[in-house]
């Protein structure tokens, strides 16, 4: 965290300075705004989070309920999204309250006894050692609260508009806000009372039944699975050896458990595997009474009881995969002739089984790529046809993720001998933790994802993947520090030196490199930053040497633009120079090219390019077709 550079900072340095919007915000939601988000569910709070950073853009989030979700139903919380929270500055707070998941237990029928079970595997969470960011448990209603904090702190000052429904939308071809959003009054004394915003874009994050998405005329696309389950969280007494574990539960003929321990030390949530749902149910099985799905967990844990004493939430759902045709607005056969204006995101999009633990977290990642996009757009940095990326992006993720829960869950609901051999089921988990962490998310080539020609000079940072953080040595102070830990979720691209051989202060291709960068006018770093703000307002440049900071005699020696003056009083930073930490040597770890890699990744921490640094026509051009050429003044931005 950096602080000071604007001058003396005495309160709570996670409180950004008021700027642009935010200074005097209004509390009466206004007539007019730049983007308004339906729904505070994740996608809609890390939106709001994302955009507060903009404090030229005018941000409502309106919500239906009259004050903060108090218990939410989603609450695995997988590696990427704990990356995400270390973005927007609260991963260490969220991780201290949060249950931590290190390894799964698999229980299935004992082969001296099949009616009993049995502990047959309990494999690491983590066994390829994919993040240092662990796999949490945490109340969704937590989630929202750090996001909406976040968005509080923000220059932009966001906070939700409590108390208003989304009715309907209109968008027309002409003004500056086309979108005519009716909203409906739900709490006070205007309860019921309609009222009409104009908003330049719409971002719905309203659910699984959303009204936006009914709205511009999406559709989802997939079925039901025909198998339900009841879900409860409780309070209660078991001789159940591995209560305090995540367990996946197979009994020989009464169904399955997904069994995950929450946070605070006490409570457990208890997958109940309910079985095949006739055609002819007719709601039956959702209405199928709590005391029957304590007596099928029961059942199911035999020889081990279970006495309930409190529960403070429960459910029964039916498992269903669908995803949306689209993600914006603008009809397949019109992709690509018009800018689309309304979006959805989260499980507006796409809806499946609780028991992978994705929808929280691909929602999260939904919403952070649409607003930072929107920011962009919003402020003059990039062209509008950046915003047509997010439904492609988006939904190929989303078709994944359907694809992989529909396998999953039919594994869960499994009997042990229907599958193919007997560790068949925690294979599996163990083969697809990639992609259960987040991490197996790939960004095809876009005017925001280069190609892979180069990809050979650094082949641990995948272009179009998310940017895996690194150890490395800060130079100023010697400081071990992880280097992806430093990318907040503030809008900047970054872009990442990794030096040739020679150290500071020698000729070499690094010092070549920076002296274009700092210095030619076709340089993304001047093309694209406004001549009145910060040098790194736009690009955050950082230099990786391969010598560890001891061999760096003196900080000063490296190239200007790694040292930056910043703020009023032209204030040098320090945090853009680095050295390789002789504990764990990133050009080894990353297959980093000894003689010299550019990284370029976007705000939302995925590899946009890797090139060497001989190309600046490259990264210029590369540069060009992603952002506008600076005319806005920094303090809008």
């Amino acid at each position: 965290m950096q602080f000071h550079h604007h001058g003396y900072v005495t309160a709570d340095p996670r409180v950004q300075p008021a700027a642009g919007v935010g200074v005097d915000r209004p509390m009466e939601l206004p007539d007019e705004v730049d983007v308004l988000i339906v729904g505070s569910g994740p996608a809609g709070v890390i939106a709001a989070a994302q955009l507060a950073q903009f404090p030229g853009i005018t941000t409502r989030l309106v919500e239906r309920r009259p004050g903060r979700l108090e218990m939410g139903q989603a609450d695995g919380i997988q590696a990427r999204s704990t990356e995400t929270f270390q973005a927007f500055g609260f991963a260490e707070r969220i991780t201290a309250e949060a249950y931590r998941i290190t390894e799964m237990a698999f229980w299935k029928p004992d082969p001296d006894d099949p009616h009993r079970i049995a502990r047959a595997a309990r494999p690491p969470d983590d066994a390829h050692g994919m993040s240092e960011f662990p796999h949490l448990i945490v109340n969704q209603a937590r989630v929202l609260d750090y996001f909406l904090e976040a968005a509080h702190h923000g220059p932009a000052r966001i906070q939700p508009d409590y108390g208003y429904e989304f009715v309907e939308l209109q968008v027309s071809d002409e003004g500056d806000h086309p979108v005519a959003v009716r909203l409906r009054h739900t709490t006070g004394p205007l309860e019921g009372q309609d009222r009409t915003v104009h908003a330049r874009y719409v971002v719905g994050c309203d659910g699984a039944h959303s009204d936006v998405r009914r709205a511009i005329g999406c559709t989802p696309v997939g079925d039901k699975a025909n198998h339900a389950w009841g879900v409860m969280d409780i309070l209660a007494v078991t001789d159940f050896p591995d209560v305090r574990t995540k367990c996946a539960i197979q009994s020989h003929d009464g169904g399955s458990i997904l069994l995950i321990p929450r946070e605070g030390g006490y409570l457990v949530r208890w997958y109940v595997d309910l079985g095949v749902v006739p055609v002819d149910d007719g709601g039956k099985t959702r209405a199928t009474p709590l005391d029957e799905v304590i007596a099928r967990a029961n059942a199911i844990i035999h020889p081990y009881t279970l006495d309930v004493r409190a529960v403070p939430w429960h459910s029964v759902y039916e498992v269903g995969h669908r995803v949306t045709d689209r993600f914006d607005d603008v009809p397949v056969e019109l992709a690509g002739t018009r800018t689309p204006r309304v979006f959805i995101a989260g499980d507006a999009c796409h809806t499946h089984s609780a028991k992978a633990g994705q929808g929280m977290n691909v929602s999260m990642q939904d919403g952070w790529n649409i607003a930072w996009k929107l920011g962009h757009v919003l402020t003059g940095r990039a062209p509008e046809s950046l915003l047509a990326t997010y439904s492609a992006e988006r939904q190929v993720v989303a078709q994944r993720l359907i694809d992989f829960d529909r396998e999953w869950a039919r594994l869960m609901a499994a009997r042990p001998e229907d599958l193919p051999d007997p560790t068949y089921l925690e294979d599996f988990y163990v083969q697809t933790s990639e992609f259960m962490f987040g991490f197996l998310t790939e960004y095809g080539p876009s005017t925001i994802v280069a190609g892979t020609e180069h990809q050979s000079l650094a082949t641990g940072f995948p272009v179009g993947k998310r940017f895996k953080s690194p150890a490395v040595e800060r130079v100023a102070d010697g400081n071990p520090v992880h280097l992806g830990h430093h990318h907040r979720a503030d809008g900047r691209w970054r872009v990442y030196a990794f030096a040739d051989a020679p150290t500071a202060g020698q000729p070499s291709a690094l010092a070549d490199w920076a002296r274009w960068l700092e210095t030619d006018p076709a340089s993304p770093l001047l093309a694209h930053t406004s001549e009145d703000g910060d040098p790194d307002a736009v690009l955050d440049v950082k230099v990786i040497y391969q010598q560890d900071h001891l061999a760096m005699n003196n900080v000063a020696d490296v190239p200007p633009v790694f040292l930056p003056r910043k703020g009023p009083f032209g204030l040098v930073d320090y945090e853009k120079v680095y050295a390789t930490d002789p504990r764990d040597d990133v050009f080894e770890a990353r297959g980093i090219d000894r003689g010299g890699v550019v990284v370029v990744v976007r705000p939302d921490q995925y590899v946009a390019a890797v090139l060497p640094l001989a190309a600046t026509e490259e990264l210029a051009a590369f540069f060009a077709g992603a952002l506008l050429p600076a005319r806005a003044p920094a303090a809008s931005l």
